[in-house]
């Protein structure tokens, strides 16, 4: 059987900056840079995406485009015969699968808010009334069922029309509406009262600040944040690469979608740093940031209504963007582990991300329990953890060993198919940073990830 691909290069950089670019960059990103002191933070951010993020993407995508294969075939592949890479094949998809258990719930939330603020369902509520209705969400079990199942829905329903019919053609509407949208709301929040002290807290490195937070704290965060805002470890981006031609090399094709990941995360603080500061809000609530704090800036605001619609639609469009990349990667696996064809993979995997996606919504409510305190409180809290924690570093730090090491595909494999096609190329004086030190710091994000969590 012929193997799908892509119909434009376009396609390719949407498909994989949507990927990319979700909850991660919109939600995330906002509340960690307030945390960790602003423009202090945005600045290591950049940094590290340029010397940790680039490179290991850009190994995802070597390995699956001189596969042609799902992450779950490619290595045997191109594994030397009597190696035992495959073998984190099959924990790619269980990565994949970990990350949509939750992943489909928090999506949810986001079109059930595009829908309450849509119908002005927040209408002259006060502060305690829109925290309420967050409170209100997580105890219905019903209610984010029914979300949970439409944003499934959707992405199988997509998935299932084919790549180019389905996924390509909708991702590029539904990544050109979302940047359209953010640039109108960073514009409105340009005309803010608080705009001038929200884009200085934002934009300005404060080291002062960074001090007061904890120089290694603001460092370790933007680290973190630079490293999952863009999926690596979990085979999602070796999909893409296993569906374009030779064209281009694809240290390039990275950058480029490094630079729209970049733009979108930028641009979210662009719109909800100058709205703190307008209305005197703490810009570093965490994550009720978007769902309590943002929806009373909204209840408040001229045309507050169409604004906070907008807003929640191009969250809802960040979230679904990633949930169809990692949808097509679940379907693609099922196909090649089984025989079965896209349709069958994809009915199949309905019915299964559903089942899978249950304990998350029911871990509000239902099913919650003291236990999982230590990881935040939830079922979801403890999927986050064990896909950020565990399957992303653990999973880059593989694919990063298989395309430098020896005992690997090797750095003259790796090299030879990055540099293939027209663009910036990988040279050998990287060679010494990519082997040694680049592993060195995936490592401690691992460490200190767990210390963090069950030590510190």
């Amino acid at each position: 059987m012929e193997r799908e691909k892509l119909k434009s290069r376009l396609g390719f950089i949407l498909l994989s900056a949507g990927c990319a670019i979700g909850i991660g960059n919109v939600w995330k990103f906002p509340y960690m840079a307030g945390q960790g002191g602003g423009g202090a933070f945005v600045l290591f951010y950049l940094l590290f995406l340029v010397i940790l993020g680039l490179p290991i993407m850009t190994m995802e995508f070597a390995v699956g485009r001189a596969s042609h294969k799902s992450p779950v075939r490619a290595y045997q592949a191109l594994e030397k015969p009597g190696q035992k890479w495959h073998i984190h094949g099959y924990f790619t998809l269980i990565g994949c699968y970990l990350l949509m258990m939750f992943y489909t719930t928090v999506s949810g939330w986001m079109l059930h808010y595009f829908y309450m603020t849509a119908a002005g369902k927040l209408v002259g509520l006060d502060a305690d009334q829109v925290a309420g209705k967050f409170t209100e969400m997580l105890a219905s079990p019903l209610t984010m069922g029914f979300w949970m199942v439409v944003v499934v829905a959707i992405g199988i329903f997509v998935c299932a029309r084919g790549l180019q019919n389905g996924l390509e053609k909708v991702t590029k509407v539904m990544m050109i509406a979302l940047l359209v949208i953010m640039v109108v709301l960073a514009v409105n929040s340009m005309f803010m009262p608080g705009a001038k002290e929200g884009l200085i807290f934002f934009l300005v490195p404060d080291f002062e600040r960074m001090k007061e937070v904890g120089i290694v704290n603001t460092l370790v965060g933007a680290m973190n944040q630079a490293f999952f805002t863009l999926s690596l470890g979990i085979g999602a981006m070796a999909i893409f690469g296993s569906y374009i031609g030779k064209e281009h090399a694809l240290l390039g094709e990275s950058v480029r979608v490094v630079v729209l990941d970049t733009f979108v995360a930028i641009t979210a603080g662009l719109i909800i740093f100058p709205a703190c500061f307008t209305y005197g809000v703490d810009q570093t609530s965490g994550p009720s940031l978007i769902f309590i704090t943002l929806p009373n800036i909204f209840a408040n605001m001229a045309m507050g209504r169409l604004w906070g619609s907008l807003f929640f639609l191009f969250m809802a469009f960040a979230a679904l963007s990633t949930v169809l990349a990692v949808f097509e990667n679940i379907i693609c696996c099922g196909m090649e582990l089984t025989g079965w064809n896209r349709q069958k993979s994809s009915l199949v995997n309905f019915f299964l991300i559903i089942a899978l996606s249950l304990p998350c919504v029911l871990g509000y409510n239902v099913w919650a329990w003291d236990g999982f305190a230590i990881f935040g409180g939830a079922v979801l809290d403890v999927e986050d953890f064990l896909v950020s924690n565990l399957f992303l570093p653990l999973g880059s730090l593989v694919y990063l060993l298989f395309c430098v090491t020896r005992c690997g595909w090797g750095w003259d494999n790796y090299k030879k198919e990055v540099n293939t096609g027209k663009g910036l190329k990988m040279h050998d004086w990287m060679r010494g940073y990519l082997t040694y030190g680049l592993p060195l710091i995936v490592l401690f994000i691992f460490v200190f990830g767990l210390y963090d969590k069950f030590i510190a």
